[in-house]
């Protein structure tokens, strides 16, 4: 019986564990400084569904524009190639994060080449494009196997996710202030291991995903 309470107390311990092994959205020590001020953020969910971090100014309203002016997607900082991700995959990303933000804008508002009048400008960053060990699934949470998964973690030998994070805001032609303010997570598809190459076309489901919701966006 109290070999059964402990295997109980093991099992609650480490659901509770699994509960904080994988952040959705992006946690403060991660904020790049790109958008210079996070405060106001709060995190809601997507029109596809995705958590993200958001800010709107109370007195935005979209038919006070016309226009948008798309600024490139950029580096925030410059990004740093690694072993597992190639300075070929970090520029493929941000190709193709411009192939498909520039075109989703564009079917929320006409594009313009100049901040005039009635005018939002779009300005966004990739922040980060990283790896990190997946969170442990519920048939782990068995203790002797919470051990095993711990070990695996360390050796590199864990599944590991890709994430791309992202920070975008719209800002007011007239004032040069933002009216809206994002900061995002995505996961891409999975990895073996810390040693596996990561590829541009491991991590366009989370472009995509960022450009289907600025299509399906409405407030």
């Amino acid at each position: 019986m109290k070999r059964i309470k402990l295997m109980q107390v093991a099992a609650v311990a480490g659901v509770l564990f699994l509960a904080g092994c994988t952040n959705h959205v992006t946690q403060a020590d991660k904020f790049s400084g790109f958008l210079g001020d996070y405060s106001g953020l709060k995190e809601v969910k997507t029109a596809g569904g995705s958590p993200v971090l958001r800010w709107i100014d109370p007195s935005f309203k979209k038919a006070n524009y016309s226009y948008i002016k798309y600024e490139p997607i950029k580096f925030y900082p410059e990004p740093q190639p690694t072993e597992q991700i190639s300075k070929e995959t970090l520029q493929g990303v941000l190709d193709y994060a411009n192939s498909r933000m520039k075109p989703a804008l564009a079917e929320r508002l006409p594009l313009t080449d100049h901040a005039g009048p009635r005018t939002l400008i779009f300005k966004g960053a990739i922040t980060g494009v990283n790896t990190s060990a997946e969170g442990l699934q519920f048939y782990e949470v068995i203790p002797v196997a919470l051990v095993i998964a711990g070990t695996e973690t360390a050796t590199g030998h864990r599944t590991r996710d890709t994430e791309v994070y992202f920070e975008g805001e719209l800002i007011d032609s007239a004032t040069g202030k933002p009216v809206i303010k994002v900061v995002r997570k995505g996961f891409g598809k999975q990895v073996s291991n810390d040693t596996q190459k990561v590829t541009a076309n491991d991590l366009k489901t989370v472009v995509d995903s960022l450009a289907n919701d600025t299509r399906l966006f409405n407030e």
